[in-house]
């Protein structure tokens, strides 16, 4: 498992009872988490005081409820700074555990000893684009959402590289990568961390199960004569981390690189185990 062990400003505390107890900051949250399948006892005082506890509906979707959470507030991560908001569906405009592919592919950037250029599709609020940036490549950065862009650009300001070399994308995913291809533009590396499921700004229906493979297919005609390196991110559970190596292995075998893949995980403080997170495919030279 790769565990987002760097983290100074977030933690997660505890977890119970299928929620789990976060440190954001100097803020206290409580989400749930459809991991956190054991009824361990909630001993801890820190979850009876918390600034907002995200309550999950049994019809579906849920509510927040507040005590003392400011609407936006910033947590750091090494360089880069993160504006988080709670908005619908529990979340907070961040997944820290990606922290332990920000480390990853960074130092291959800072490796590589020539000019990088990498694709971040689903991009979200811009950790990958960010961390990549930071690292001395130039990102083109691609969302369907508007309003996610937006607030990575805010971060990109946070985190001082407003004018780094990064490409701003208000688009639908697949039909950016198939323009791309008949423009002949090519990258070194590619980042994605596509939805289980969702719709593109012309109500284009995604479904990772059906659409997953024919991308990462698609990315690969787009990959320089030299790639560095390519990340799949999965939050989906049928998506196991073989699932991942057996995909980027059968397409990228050309490029006679490295597969692997493995849960991503999440420190928890109060005893030592691991949160996990979902999962990561990587592909290198």
């Amino acid at each position: 498992m790769w565990i987002a062990d760097g983290w100074k400003d977030y933690e997660v505390i505890d977890t119970s009872q299928g929620e789990k107890l976060e440190r954001w900051g100097d803020y206290l949250l409580i989400r749930p988490d459809p991991q956190v399948i054991w009824n361990t006892p909630k001993t801890l005082r820190d979850w009876k005081h918390p600034n907002a506890h995200y309550h999950r509906s049994k019809k579906g979707g849920g509510e927040w409820e507040f005590f003392d959470l400011p609407r936006q507030w910033t947590i750091s991560y090494k360089k880069l700074t993160f504006n988080l908001k709670p908005f619908s569906f529990k979340h907070t405009g961040l997944f820290p555990e990606q922290a332990a592919n920000w480390d990853w592919f960074s130092k291959k950037i800072q490796n590589a000893g020539r000019p990088v250029k990498v694709l971040n599709l689903f991009a979200y609020t811009g950790g990958a684009t960010l961390a990549a940036a930071a690292a001395g490549a130039a990102v083109t950065h691609v969302d369907a959402s508007k309003g996610m862009v937006t607030w990575a650009r805010e971060n990109a300001r946070s985190s001082g590289l407003e004018s780094a070399p990064i490409r701003w994308i208000v688009d639908d995913c697949v039909k950016f990568v198939e323009r791309e291809i008949r423009r002949g533009n090519h990258y070194d590396a590619i980042i994605m961390d596509p939805p289980s499921y969702g719709r593109g700004p012309k109500g284009e229906i995604w479904k990772i199960e059906d659409a997953i493979h024919p991308l990462v297919q698609l990315c690969a005609k787009l990959l320089s004569e030299q790639p560095l390196f390519f990340l799949i991110n999965s939050y989906t559970t049928g998506l196991a981390p073989a699932v991942l190596s057996y995909m980027l292995a059968t397409e990228l075998k050309s490029f006679h690189g490295h597969v692997d893949s493995q849960e991503v995980g999440l420190p928890v403080s109060s005893n030592g185990l691991v949160l996990p997170c979902g999962a990561s495919g990587r592909w290198e030279k």
